[in-house]
C-alpha cells in the first residue's frame, strides 16, 4: 500500500500534542505536592501513562476509520516476513553496542570502568511510576502512534531525511513537560547541566534516522520500531554508565546516522 491515505498531518499532530501535553502539565504540577498528598503520587503515575497512550489513541482512531488503513496496520503491526537479518540484528543489538563502545572510548579519557557494572535500578521515577515500568511501557505506546500513523503522514509529503529532521525536533519538543516533573529522567538530566541536557536534545536526530532507515527497510515494520525503541531505553538504563559516555555515544550514532544517508543517499532524498 502507498502512503496516500496518510493524509492528515495536521489532524493528527494537532490532537496528539495537546492531548498529551494536557495530562504532562498536571502531572508535573502534582509531582511537587506529592510530599505532603501521597496520593497525588498516584494521580501522577495515571496521568504519565495516560500523555503516554495519546498519539496511538489519536493514530488507532484515524486508522480504524479507513479499512485500508486497518489492513495496513494488521498486516505491518509485526510483520517480519521480508525483513534481512541485517536489520534485525541491529533492531535488537544496535543501541546495546553503541553504549557498550561509548563506555570503552571513555575509558581512554580517565573514566572509570565501573561503568560496565549493571545498575540494578532506573535511575528515575515518576510518583508511583518506577523508572523500567515507564521505560518498558514508553516504547509500546509511543510507537503505535509514531509508527503507525504520525511518520507515515509526513513521509507522504517530503523526503525520509526531512522526515527525520522535523520530527526530531518536534519529538524533542514533546518530552518537554516530563522536564518539570519531579523525579522524571528528563528533570534529573537538566540538574546534571546544560551540555548533557544539549546532547539529550541532539541524541534524537540520531535515533530518528536510524529507527527510521530500519522502519522503511523493513517495509514499515510497526514491532521493529518498537523493539529498538525498547532496546534504546534498556541500553540507557542497564549500566552505571557516566553521563559523559552518553554524549560519547551520540556522537558515535551521529556518525553512523551520517554514513547512512551518505551511503543511501536516494533512499534519504528521493520522495516516496
Amino acid at each position: 500500500m502507498t502512503l496516500e491515505k496518510y493524509r492528515y498531518p495536521g489532524i493528527f499532530y494537532g490532537l496528539a500534542t495537546p492531548l498529551t501535553w494536557a495530562f504532562w502539565f498536571v502531572a508535573a504540577y502534582l509531582s511537587y505536592l506529592t510530599p505532603t498528598n501521597p496520593f497525588l503520587g498516584e494521580a501522577v503515575g495515571v496521568l504519565i501513562p495516560a500523555g503516554l497512550m495519546c498519539p496511538a489513541l489519536v493514530a488507532l482512531c484515524m486508522i480504524w476509520a479507513d479499512r485500508d488503513l486497518r489492513d495496513d496496520f494488521k498486516r505491518r503491526l509485526i510483520g517480519l516476513n521480508q525483513a534481512k537479518p541485517l536489520h534485525l540484528f541491529l533492531t535488537c543489538f544496535l543501541m546495546l553496542g553503541s553504549i557498550l563502545l561509548a563506555q570503552a572510548i571513555s575509558l581512554l579519557f580517565g573514566y572509570s570502568a565501573d561503568q560496565f557494572h549493571l545498575s540494578g535500578k532506573a535511575s528515575f521515577s515518576m510518583g508511583i511510576i518506577s523508572g523500567w515500568y515507564a521505560l518498558l511501557l514508553a516504547p509500546f505506546l509511543e510507537e503505535l502512534g509514531w509508527h503507525t500513523y504520525g511518520t507515515d503522514c509526513l513521509r507522504r509529503n517530503m523526503n525520509l531525511l526531512k522526515v527525520c529532521l522535523l520530527f526530531a525536533f518536534y519529538w524533542a519538543l514533546w518530552h518537554m513537560p516530563l522536564g518539570l516533573v519531579k523525579g522524571s529522567y528528563q528533570s534529573n538530566l537538566a540538574e546534571t547541566g546544560l551540555l548533557h541536557s544539549l546532547n539529550y536534545v541532539v541524541s534524537f536526530i540520531a535515533y530518528v534516522v536510524l529507527v527510521n532507515w530500519l522502519y522503511y527497510k523493513t517495509h514499515r515494520s510497526v514491532l521493529v520500531a518498537i523493539v529498538f525503541h525498547l532496546s534504546a531505553n534498556c541500553s540507557a538504563e542497564a549500566f552505571c554508565t557516566h553521563p559523559d559516555s552518553k554524549i560519547i555515544q551520540t556522537a558515535l550514532l551521529l556518525l553512523l546516522a551520517i554514513v547512512l544517508v551518505i551511503k543511501d543517499k536516494d533512499f534519504f532524498l528521493r520522495r516516496q
